[in-house]
């Protein structure tokens, strides 16, 4: 509940800041979070980018101004935190598909949007599978790679990346240095997975790094790669549903399943998430389908 209790209140702050300027900083503070990890978290969700949220919010009030008063559009910019009437102009077109000169016009149809609110929602019985797991440090290293999660380009832009990794057989020879034997079974575990929003002096918000990953140990050679210490941690471990490797479906159960761990677990569970360090790690079962496990750091309440 506290989960809930939290985005809402972040929601009730952007709702008094739509005219000017929302603090990212301050709205991860509200929820206990990195920038990261809130926008994240609010896209599976919300099913919304949050910036896109934002954007809908500010143009829907700005519709219901133009249509009562007799204000400016060079105004609104600049009370919707918008640094030139062009740019307000192509939001306003972006949300109602018209110019803002077009929203005075007599039965003209327009889009609202209303404040979001988060709250539990009873969905069945679909079980889902998770274990708490304590670990010492260790150490990574593999391919990485800067993203930018505004729009939620990141969700089409990574998936992008482990295409073109083996394509060029980057993955393969990344695997190749861990020393792992890939195999089939319970204990099939691809040798490469994802590091995902470690952290980096070096990147503000919206960009994180991400990693094609393996484990380094005495059998690794990580000679040329970029190494990554994750810190000693509890992780709460979450399990997919098996897909078929190769046809696009692991793109779909790795944010269906962030979507369920976002909006069904943490809300009623007894921990709360660690912002950073989060892993995505890739087996082959019995049936020679795929299945994936998300890792994130936890603490009690």
């Amino acid at each position: 509940m506290d989960m809930l209790r939290l985005f809402n209140g972040a929601m009730d702050y952007i709702e008094q800041n739509l005219e000017g300027r929302i603090d990212y900083d301050q709205l991860a503070r509200l929820v206990c979070s990195s920038q990261f990890q809130f926008a994240r978290m609010f896209s599976f969700l919300a099913g919304v980018p949050l910036s896109e949220y934002i954007r809908r919010r500010r143009m829907t009030l700005a519709a219901f101004e133009l249509q009562n008063s007799e204000v400016k559009v060079i105004d609104l910019a600049l009370k919707y935190g918008y640094e030139s009437p062009e740019a307000f102009t192509r939001a306003f077109v972006s949300v109602h598909g018209m110019p803002p000169s077009a929203a005075r016009t007599e039965g003209v149809h327009l889009k609202a949007y209303p404040q979001i609110s988060f709250q539990i929602t009873i969905q069945g019985v679909t079980k889902m599978d998770y274990r708490i797991v304590e670990r010492e440090a260790f150490t990574v290293y593999g391919i990485e790679r800067i993203f930018d999660m505004t729009g939620d380009r990141n969700l089409i832009e990574i998936p992008r990346f482990w295409k073109e990794c083996y394509d060029n057989g980057e993955v393969d020879k990344l695997g190749e240095t861990s020393g792992m034997v890939c195999g089939v079974g319970d204990s099939g575990r691809c040798p490469v997975g994802g590091l995902c929003s470690y952290e980096s002096d070096k990147l503000k918000a919206p960009y994180f790094p991400y990693m094609l990953f393996v484990e380094k140990t005495e059998k690794s050679n990580s000679d040329g790669y970029t190494e990554v210490v994750v810190p000693a941690s509890t992780w709460a471990v979450f399990r997919s549903e098996e897909y078929t490797d190769g046809d696009g479906s692991v793109t779909a159960a790795c944010q269906n399943l962030y979507k369920r761990i976002y909006g069904e677990w943490f809300p009623t569970a007894s921990y709360t998430l660690i912002s950073g360090y989060e892993l995505e790690i890739y087996y082959w079962s019995k049936t020679g389908k795929t299945y994936m496990e998300v890792w994130l750091r936890v603490q009690p309440k």
